[in-house]
């Protein structure tokens, strides 16, 4: 079995709906609590979380999310994960983000996000 946080990261690059949604289906629990800088409330359930990164999809075309590293303490995942692709200029750009997971059995049951990863950057 691949390891659910990367599978749900790995979403983040479909521009299809489908294929996305069935992506988030296999790393994530029905009740998935998704929180991070951009969402004005907790995101609750699959298709919520699949909208709100399908809006990611939609406004950074062809870029990817991959997790970079990360760590389990007591049952919590720190995940640092790189959001890349070609910016406004054509360059290549990458931004940083961290997030802590807590998972039900194999899969995600909550995920709080953070800009950066806490080191000065």
């Amino acid at each position: 079995m691949s390891d659910p946080i990367s599978t749900f990261f790995d979403a983040w690059q479909l521009e299809s709906a489908d294929a996305r949604l069935a992506k988030i289906t296999s790393a994530v629990t029905a009740n998935i609590q998704y929180d991070d800088p951009r969402t004005p409330q907790t995101l609750i359930g699959t298709d919520a979380l699949t909208e709100y990164v399908g809006m990611f999809s939609a406004n950074a075309p062809g870029w990817s999310a991959k997790v970079i590293d990360s760590s389990t303490t007591a049952g919590i995942t720190r995940a640092n994960v790189a959001f890349g692709g070609k910016g406004p200029d054509g360059k290549e750009m990458v931004q940083l983000g961290q997030y802590f997971i807590e998972m039900d059995g194999d899969l995600i049951s909550r995920m709080v996000g953070f800009v950066g990863t806490g080191a000065q950057e």
